[in-house]
């Protein structure tokens, strides 16, 4: 019996867009001092260079005396007792989960040969592989079960994402869904009829000492009892990985405050702790004949029941280490994370996986800036003159400020000396004495070049700084501040005496400032235009305001009596004549290709200030009001992006030449998803998808934009893996340094984890190794939301997916095929939803017999979905027999992909529970089910809140809910209140608040609320809207963004926003929402279609009705105001 931790985030996924994104690119890692011309060893081993070191050994399984295990994302074979490893399998993917057959001479394994993770087995003395489920993803083996059958675990035949046990007969193909709803791993007693299991999966967050509603518990279920029994309820932490021995049942459990292993007997009784580490948390155990192997930190151990004595499993790898072999990344814009332009528009420096490439813009040297995979630098930028670049570098340990020849040749020379904390970006000045920079606490620095020493110059409290921006004199700084009622504004800082002027006011957002380039003018976005396209409530789905295109363009005169170059002529005053700011009509590709990059015609225009006064010079720019932001101002041209309405949000580059003669803005690229204007104002960068244009700035479109295209396509760059994996690792620690909500880091030694788990990154050999004891590291910190995933994974060869046509089918060899079953039934109102078996003109049904997929019969495979690899979204032909008899025929579906069917599956939940309330409340009770919290869930409600506003009661559903951020929206529509009556001649009344829900509510939650659910779910019950019902939440509300994302594209996730009550305690973390009516869906009861918290909420709600009705009042009399009623009144 084999047992794991799964990697796959289960929960609160969409809290990717919870937050809004940083400025900047992600934190800070350790590493070495490194030139750009080499790589800088590091003084350390940083991974096995022979078979005579050890690697990474996850995932064992035992039989009798041998032990297969997962390393390099291969399986290996060794003895008990160690020594030279025999490496089984070598596919491009990761093979994991091994466990032995019960004769020991096959194994079943987990795998994703063909894209999708599915179940394989294969000889233990070795041989091909053979496919053995066909569930399009997700199914990972558990072990087999006494009678020779693989157990494994999938949600594929759950309605809900709930894990289930199956049992596959390899030789028949038969499957066998054991009959619990929640299952995640189990192992059967020798007769084959009790069941001893976890009934949940690991919650996904990598969480020491977690204690939440998802937490994994033991259970028993014996064959043919009417419900599943809890055996580890005693205590609220983890107990998972049953195996039997001797009459007891040896699981994993962090009862002493780390995973070790202990003994209980067969009733829950009797508990011995068998292993006492104190280190590492034990995983994977897998047991036989008397012993146990599990994984402990990076090594195996083997413990003898009998005598009680653990040792370490001393392995060698006789391997080539191929993943650790410095190799070529031929895509690298897939890892562009920032781009910019030389002064002059003749090169760009990329910044790219963390190291720095400097291209022509046109014809000449391609530069590899920096050669080592040790250090990150990050948001690279030339530096005045082009000669040089200024970048943020983490080769001291800290991340600081760098500045780098631009040509490659040469020492870089460290430039601050004084990094605590993640520094966002460094914005030199014009004359280059002087660069600005911020922080992840909120400070604006300012670092004079030529004695290395930074000032604070700002602090805020309310998030970070951002669009620096220099005055071309070099003596005035422009940033944007953000402030306390979620605004921005624009504020000057003065170089010459340290001055501060805030120039917009705090009741509007302003940002983006701009510098003229003759220094009269500062230009700017903000936020003032507000025009509803929606003006009333009335109407169905309650109408509300919505307001887009709210931004308009200002110009700010910097000293009284400038005149703006807007402003129509008249008899009073000639028009200003052309200025290098203001004026001028530059022609394209005017700037210069010399190779320092500077503009050297002319000294940089004195900027005159008066401050006084200052804010109400604003004028508008003659543009109408859109989607804006990144403004720039050129050579009598202003610049910025404008962006459609819609989830899509497409970019365009806009220009207004600056003119009094009927100014109108253009646009100049389409599609564009960043730009610069070169420091000459000559030249514009644009990167459009995955290409990068340089062409001449001006108010006109470019007349052939391919022939102004970077020339990238024989950029490659290399990649060390060893060291790349340490940065990772040293860089993954200190994100959660400078990210996490708590500074104390909950109260963990976080330098000493590092030190703790700096050994087994050393001896890491492929990525997901190195997430494996990243995950190890931050579950040190006991939070949820902390999540390991994704990172540049060994690709396999194929990723073909397995079509569905949304039913389930059984294999009848009788029948001549394979029977539908079932076919998985969606919203009517919603055809596009419907399964591809229900849709018009297919005409199959329950009962009938598939024989044939596209001319193959169904029997000629193990499995029909074998036939419908590769065939979402294409026609396929289906050979029918029908139930009802006839003669055999044809029809055309289109299966859908494995996403589709999921959710498909998913809706036939959600619309049998909408069907069963209104049956067991004849119409009286609505119902609605969020599955999360994103854009698309507010869909949901709109689409099930206002058809049953009206109803007397109300079920809100958010069970399984994987959280997002749109809990308030929710709450205050469910907050509203009925105060007033509108009374038509011949219509029944309505009130006002329009759609306000004027009956008694119920919530539903459950163990798998996650993260915003559990936010509404609090919020719901601390507003007084109504109970809770179900069970305790998984407890997860310290929030975040994804923002730190690692140099290869992984994410380490901090949590880093914690969630407090008005009486000052910490809600929800770690612990969960408690119900107010606790309701179990217990496993056997769930799997045989009872839904027992959704009946008890119909029943608390029909009680509250009746105790408490709520009908809505009848109109008064009519008023009599005759002469002779004297004016009486029916109402007051």
């Amino acid at each position: 019996m084999n047992h794991r931790r799964s990697l796959v985030l289960s929960t609160a996924f969409l809290l990717a867009g919870s937050l809004p994104a940083a400025a900047a690119p992600p934190g800070p890692a350790a590493g070495p001092v490194a030139s750009p011309g080499a790589a800088t060893a590091s003084g350390s081993r940083t991974a096995p260079d022979s078979a005579d070191e050890p690697g990474y050994y996850r995932y064992p399984a035992l039989h009798d005396s041998t032990i297969v295990f997962t390393a390099e994302g291969d399986l290996w074979s060794v003895g008990i007792h160690g020594g030279e490893a025999r490496r089984l399998t070598t596919g491009l993917r990761e093979e994991r989960d091994a466990a032995f057959s019960p004769d020991g001479r096959t194994l079943a394994f987990t795998a994703s040969y063909e894209g999708p993770t599915e179940v394989y087995t294969m000889p233990v003395a070795g041989g091909v592989p053979v496919r053995r489920s066909w569930d399009g993803g997700g199914a990972t083996v558990v072990g087999w079960t006494p009678d020779g059958r693989v157990l494994y675990t999938t949600s594929h035949y759950s309605t809900l994402p709930n894990a289930q046990l199956v049992a596959l007969d390899t030789a028949t193909q038969e499957r066998t869904v054991l009959p619990l709803a929640q299952a995640s791993d189990g192992v059967y007693g020798r007769s084959g009829k009790d069941l001893y299991f976890t009934r949940l999966p690991f919650q996904g967050s990598h969480t020491d000492r977690y204690e939440g509603g998802s937490v994994q518990q033991l259970w028993k279920y014996e064959t043919g009892a009417k419900e599943a029994t809890p055996l580890t309820a005693d205590y609220p932490g983890t107990s998972k990985a049953p195996m039997l021995w001797q009459g007891r049942v040896v699981f994993a459990s962090d009862r002493d405050g780390v995973m070790n292993l202990w003994s209980m007997d067969e009733r829950g009784g009797d508990l011995k702790e068998l292993t006492h580490h104190r280190v590492y948390n034990l995983e994977s155990p897998s047991l036989s004949d008397g012993h146990v192997v599990y994984q402990y930190g990076a090594d195996l151990h083997v413990l003898d029941l009998a005598s009680g004595q653990d040792r370490t499993v001393p392995i060698r790898l006789a391997s080539d280490f191929d993943q650790l072999r410095p190799h070529w990344v031929h895509d690298p814009m897939d890892y562009l994370t920032a781009v910019h332009l030389s002064p002059a528009g003749d090169r760009v420096v990329l910044t790219a996986r963390g190291q720095l490439f400097v291209a022509p813009a046109g014809q000449g040297r391609f530069v590899e800036a920096t050669r080592t995979n040790s250090v990150r630098y990050r948001r690279a930028r030339f530096a005045p003159g082009g000669d040089s670049l200024v970048a943020l570098s983490d080769s001291t340990g800290e991340v600081e400020v760098w500045k780098l020849p631009a040509n490659g040749v040469g020492q870089p020379r460290q430039l601050t000396h004084d990094g605590t904390v993640m520094r966002w970006d460094a914005v030199p000045s014009p004359d280059g004495r002087r660069i600005a920079h911020y922080d992840k606490d909120h400070r604006l620095w300012l670092l004079d070049t030529s004695t290395g020493r930074s000032q604070e110059i700002a602090h805020s409290t309310y998030g970070d700084f951002g669009e620096l921006a220099w005055s071309p004199d070099s003596r005035w700084l422009a940033y944007v501040e953000p402030l306390e009622n979620g605004f921005a504004r624009i504020v000057l800082y003065g170089v010459d005496d340290g001055s501060t002027t805030p120039v917009t006011t705090t009741r509007y957002s302003s940002y983006s400032p701009a510098w003229s380039r003759d220094g009269k003018w500062l230009y700017l976005l903000s936020d003032r235009h507000f025009v509803s396209s929606v003006g009333s409530p009335w109407g169905a789905r309650q109408p509300e305001p919505y307001f887009t295109r709210t931004t308009k363009i200002y110009a700010l005169a910097l000293e009284p009596g400038t005149r703006s170059p807007f402003r129509p002529d008249d008899e009073l005053e000639s028009p200003p004549k052309a200025s290098s700011g203001h004026g001028a009509k530059p022609g394209r590709g005017e700037a210069g290709e010399g190779k320092g990059g500077s503009d050297t015609t002319s000294a940089p225009p004195s900027v005159r200030i008066q401050l006084q006064g200052l804010s109400g010079r604003l004028e508008e720019v003659p543009v109408p009001p859109g989607n804006y932001n990144d403004l720039s101002a050129g050579e009598g041209t202003l610049y910025w992006l404008s962006s459609e309405d819609g989830p899509e949000r497409t970019r365009k580059l806009e220009a207004l030449e600056v003119t009094n003669h009927e100014p109108r803005p253009a646009t100049l690229v389409e599609g564009v998803r960043s730009y610069e204007l070169s420091a000459d104002g000559k030249k514009i960068l644009v990167r459009k998808g995955d290409d990068l244009y340089v062409f001449g700035a001006g108010p006109k479109a470019p007349a052939k934009l391919a022939d102004d295209q970077v020339d990238l396509g024989d950029w490659t760059l290399q990649v060390d893996p060893r060291r790349e994996y340490m940065e990772m690792f040293r860089e993954a620690w200190r994100l959660h340094r400078d990210y996490f909500y708590d500074p104390g880091m909950h109260g963990v030694d976080w330098p000493a984890m590092e030190e703790k788990y700096s050994p087994l990154a050393r001896r890491v050999t492929d990525r997901e190794e190195l997430s494996d004891v990243i995950g190890q590291m931050v579950a040190e910190l006991s939070a949820l939301h902390t999540f390991v995933v994704g990172g540049d994974m060994r690709p396999g060869q194929d990723s073909i997916q397995v079509a569905s046509l949304g039913a389930r089918l059984e294999r009848d060899p009788k029948a001549g095929g394979y029977r539908v079953e079932h076919i998985y039934r969606a919203d009517p109102d919603l055809p596009d939803q419907l399964s591809p078996l229900a849709r018009p003109g297919v005409d199959v049904r329950a009962g009938d017999v598939i024989t044939a997929i596209d001319g193959v019969s169904t029997l000629s495979v193990s499995d029909y979905r074998a036939l419908l690899r590769h065939k979402a979204g294409k026609q396929t032909l289906l050979s029918i027999r029908p139930a009802a008899g006839g003669a055999e025929r044809g029809t055309i579906v289109t299966p859908i992909g494995e996403r589709e069917a999921s959710s498909l599956r998913y809706d036939e939940w959600e619309y049998t529970r909408r069907l069963e309330v209104d049956s067991l409340s004849h119409d009286s009770i609505g119902y609605v089910h969020l599955r999360a919290m994103g854009s698309s869930d507010i869909a949901a409600w709109e689409r099930q809140f206002y058809p049953v506003f009206g109803r007397q009661a109300l079920i809100v559903d958010v069970r399984n809910n994987r959280g997002g951020n749109i809990d308030s929206w929710i709450l205050e529509k469910l907050m509203r209140r009925s105060w007033m009556y509108f009374k038509p001649r011949k219509e029944a009344p309505r009130w006002n608040m329009q759609e306000a829900f004027r009956g008694p509510m119920i919530a539903l939650i459950n163990e798998h609320t996650a993260s915003d659910g559990e936010a509404f779910s609090a919020g719901f019950r601390r507003l007084g809207l109504g109970k809770l019902l179900g069970t305790r939440t998984w407890g997860g509300e310290i929030w975040l963004s994804f923002d730190n994302v690692l140099v290869d594209g992984g994410i380490a996730s901090a949590a880093e926003m914690g969630v407090y009550g008005p009486k000052g305690q910490w809600l929800i973390e770690g612990h969960g929402v408690d119900p107010d009516i606790d309701v179990d869906n217990a496993p056997h009861q769930t799997f045989e279609g009872h839904d027992a918290q959704l009946r008890a909420a119909v029943q608390e709600l029909r009680k509250e009705m009746r105790e408490h009705p709520n009908p809505v009042p009848p109109a008064p009399a009519y008023p009599d105001k005759s002469a002779a009623g004297n004016g009486k009144k029916g109402g007051g």
